[in-house]
């Protein structure tokens, strides 16, 4: 463990050793594609469905979730066809809900519901049930609400359940039900504002990720779905959430939007002491772009679902953090008390950022956690993992608290989740539009050029430029006006000094304070 205290801001600290079981894919599937996770032995006491209705409040699955956690865990057991067992992706992908089939169409609402088929990586039964006038109905299984592009679907297979479902909505026109969101593996979800195509995740929980030891992936077991009342603008999710060391109970209220936003409140249980455990996960993957690109060879200007880790601190600094695909493994903590945010962002959206027709990843969504408790001390854990590729789920983040889970504790937590082309921030302070580097003056010195954001009004007066290193020396500082962005261009050298690691941060100030967030930077030799 590494520790580097910046300047009156925040402390990091890096865990530098590999840890290749980290590694998770990234695929599309089905219509939407959703974020996947590698596959992973995952044990649940799942929830039983029943032919009947039976009734449903507010503390049926808090109930249930505390109930599970005095329990042993069980594993969770796949028990599919064989042809179904054994699909490949391209094979997954040719099974299709018949829109025809979902929850509510023709119903005059303005939300839908479409299950997941069970196949390829998704093996493990996720009960489904539909919440109306306070009974709760299982959603059953039927093979003629699909279409099976490889052939007709296995004889008599029974109440197989599903792998997860997809909400559809009028999102960008009302003549036309859009995929909202998804949840499907483990406890990913993702979701789209209007206009966003999908790219990074979020996850219920996430637990000791980043540890050399390997992490545990809690999964969503079963969904309560309420029916949404004609006219209604968001619609309600209760979800269970098993894992070896713990249970909880989710509840997401979901509004579509130009920016679609998730209240979560969360209320989780634990069964053994757990340590590391990670409060509103984000999911991303960054390959490269023009400040970290290295000897790939492609003829894009960049690939990546986000570019950057910005946050809020309880004192009301604002920091980014541009993104990585390192050589080796990173975990980085900003420590902080009380956040007021934090999350994943893709800044770079325009076309010619990336040059890519068929991922759109400049319609790629931000995902920003805005908490709407006092989270107290802890950190926002950033996980940085060595990928060869773009379809390799690589970044990690996550509010992790100083004080674990005692067994037998509970923990409630609420919070919202913002997918944004724009986080909700307070406007007033540049931000870091461009991070570029390159060789400075001097043997090893390493030059950053960072442009901001267009001024938003006249500035009589340069700002000074605010630069420090954990280690080396930082040298040559110039602040001027960039004419072609209408922003500012700050540039400064690193000489190293032989340092194999070096934390800087660099922010622009005048008289009266900040004028931009704080940029940060983690340099390894």
């Amino acid at each position: 463990m590494e520790v580097v205290v910046l300047p009156e801001r925040f402390r990091i600290s890096a865990i530098r050793d590999a840890a290749p079981t980290l590694r998770r894919r990234h695929l599309a599937v089905v219509a939407g594609a959703a974020a996947l996770a590698a596959p992973r032995q995952i044990s649940t006491a799942r929830a039983t469905s029943a032919a009947a209705p039976s009734s449903f409040d507010a503390q049926i699955v808090p109930t249930l979730a505390r109930e599970l956690s005095t329990r042993p865990h069980r594993p969770r057991r796949g028990n599919l066809p064989r042809v179904l067992d054994t699909l490949d992706y391209d094979g997954y992908r040719g099974i299709r809900f018949r829109a025809e089939r979902a929850l509510w169409a023709g119903a005059g609402l303005d939300f839908q519901v479409q299950p997941h088929h069970l196949g390829f990586l998704f093996k493990e039964r996720v009960d489904l049930f539909e919440v109306a006038d306070g009974q709760a109905m299982p959603i059953s299984y039927d093979a003629s609400h699909f279409t099976f592009d490889n052939g007709p679907p296995p004889a008599d297979l029974g109440d197989i359940g599903f792998a997860g479902f997809r909400i559809t909505h009028p999102l960008n026109r009302p003549d036309h039900f859009d995929e909202l969101c998804s949840f499907l593996g483990a406890s990913y979800f993702r979701a789209l504002g209007r206009g966003h195509a999908y790219g990074l995740s979020a996850r219920g929980l996430s637990i000791r990720t980043g540890h050399p030891q390997g992490e545990e992936f809690p999964a969503f077991t079963a969904f309560w779905i309420e029916r949404p009342a004609p006219g209604a603008r968001s619609i309600v999710v209760h979800a269970l959430l098993e894992s070896q060391s713990l249970t909880g109970a989710y509840r997401f209220a979901i509004a579509p939007g130009a920016s679609t936003v998730m209240e979560v409140q969360a209320e989780i249980f634990a069964r053994v002491a757990v340590d590391g455990f990670g409060i509103a996960p984000g999911t991303s993957m960054f390959l490269f772009n023009p400040g970290h690109r290295g000897t790939v060879s492609d003829f894009r200007p960049a690939v990546h679902d986000s570019d950057g880790l910005l946050m809020r601190t309880g004192r009301d600094v604002q920091i980014w953090r541009p993104l990585s695909n390192p050589r080796r493994l990173q975990v980085s903590g900003f420590q902080d008390s009380a956040p007021r945010g934090f999350g994943l962002m893709q800044r770079a959206r325009d076309f010619a950022d990336y040059q890519d027709l068929e991922a759109s990843y400049h319609r790629r969504p931000g995902l920003w956690v805005e908490p709407m408790d006092e989270w107290g001390p802890g950190e926002v854990q950033l996980v940085e993992i060595p990928t060869p590729s773009e379809i390799h789920d690589n970044i990690v983040a996550a509010w992790v608290p100083r004080e674990g889970l005692k067994a037998g504790e509970a923990r409630r937590v609420r919070y919202r989740l913002h997918w944004v082309s724009e986080p909700p921030l307070p406007g007033g302070l540049l931000r870091f539009a461009a991070t570029r580097s390159g060789a400075g003056n001097g043997s090893g010195a390493l030059r950053f050029v960072l442009d901001t954001t267009p001024l938003q009004g006249r500035m009589d007066t340069l700002p000074q430029a605010q630069v420090s290193a954990s280690a080396g020396r930082i040298a040559n500082p110039v602040v001027q006006p960039n004419p072609e962005t209408g922003g500012l261009r700050l540039s400064f050298d690193l000489e190293t000094d032989r340092s194999r690691l070096s934390e800087v941060a660099a922010v622009l100030a005048s008289e009266a304070g900040p004028v931009s967030e704080t940029w940060t930077f983690r340099w390894t030799g």
